[in-house]
């Protein structure tokens, strides 16, 4: 019988989860036997799941997990370097030239076992079955418009948190902006066709913020995008690949303009195809904002795991979006996890 078991998160700040109860109870109806484990911190309570029918474990018991059941959890596993025997689906970050991608991948040299990359969970024509993308766009945006309201203050964006829901977010946001003495800033949008760039614009329009929407078509000379300087925010939402042009280079930091905060969504900083090459690391919750330029000043907003500030939306549609695919998981030869592992045997074969 398939097994999926589905780990606590361990990452600060990560309360999202990728099955619901109703997505679990739909699994066991397909006769995959589910365990969820206890967590201190997920958004969706644990109930929901013992009603379903669900077995329940530990918390963070999964590393003793029967050897044949797939370990399903969203963010990273602890750093430890342990050898990983389980198939995992999970997001790996570690497909695209990422550094601490190939200590992962060593690891599960070194253990026998696999990742079904949710990133790479395609279908037929090679788009994502699943993506948070939306409600990354939608908080990413949120939190560059608040590092440029902190800069109108002479200020560095503060710590940030999770939101109840939506409106809760917007409330706060709009508050903020409301109190300072300047109209809306104006922002640019690349990617704005996809799911990431439609949360991104929906935020900034419901804010009262202007926005130029580019895509493919607008990006497709290679640069330079000087357009990009004239605006006072930049989102970044593009899937990052080979032959993805500079968007933000690093002349950028010393040229003539409007631009004072960039949101890099994506979030690629350690990527060999970084777009956006000013910075070179991730941000926080704790600290949202990198200044990479002082005269005039320059903030990125970086964080990978914006969803999680509206964990309850943001599970909710995921888990809708990908409980199709999981369905399938007592056919592994399905197209969408062949695939999958075909993206992980490729890229751990010169290991």
């Amino acid at each position: 019988m398939t097994h999926l078991w589905v780990r606590a998160e361990q990452r600060p700040n990560e309360e999202r989860v990728g099955l619901t109860p109703e997505g679990a109870k739909a699994l066991l109806d397909k006769g995959i036997r589910v365990t969820v484990e206890k967590s201190s911190v997920r958004a969706i309570p644990l109930q929901g799941y013992i009603d379903a029918g669900c077995e329940i474990a530990t918390e963070n018991s999964w590393p003793e997990a029967p050897q044949d059941a797939i370990i399903f959890g969203l963010k990273e596993l602890p750093e430890d370097g342990t050898p990983l025997p389980h198939r995992h689906i999970m997001f790996g970050h570690a497909f695209k030239g990422q550094h601490s991608g190939v200590a992962l991948l060593k690891r599960f040299k070194a253990g026998g076992g696999t990742l079904y990359d949710l990133e790479y969970l395609v279908d037929e024509t090679g788009r994502r079955v699943a993506a948070f993308g939306y409600w990354a766009g939608y908080a990413g945006a949120a939190v560059t418009l608040k590092s440029w309201a902190a800069q109108q203050r002479a200020e560095i964006c503060g710590p940030v948190g999770v939101y109840g829901g939506k409106d809760a977010l917007l409330a706060d946001l709009g508050a903020e902006l409301d109190a300072l003495a300047t109209d809306r800033p104006k922002a640019i949008v690349i990617g704005a066709l996809g799911r990431v760039g439609t949360g991104a614009a929906d935020l900034l329009e419901a804010m009262g913020c202007a926005v130029t929407k580019w895509d493919m078509a607008e990006t497709a000379s290679g640069g330079p995008f000087p357009e990009i300087l004239a605006h006072d925010l930049f989102l970044n939402c593009i899937f990052a690949r080979p032959g993805t042009p500079v968007f933000v280079p690093q002349d950028a930091l010393t040229a003539d303009r409007k631009l004072t905060a960039i949101g890099d969504v994506a979030c690629d900083p350690d990527s060999d195809y970084n777009p956006i090459p000013v910075y070179d690391r991730a941000t926080t919750w704790d600290a949202p904002a990198l200044r990479v330029a002082e005269s005039p000043v320059l903030d990125v907003m970086a964080i990978d795991n914006l969803p999680s500030m509206l964990p309850v939306e943001s599970s909710d549609d995921y888990a809708a979006q990908l409980l199709e695919t999981l369905l399938k998981l007592d056919d592994l030869g399905d197209g969408v996890w062949t695939r999958a592992e075909a993206d992980f045997i490729q890229h751990s074969k010169d290991l």
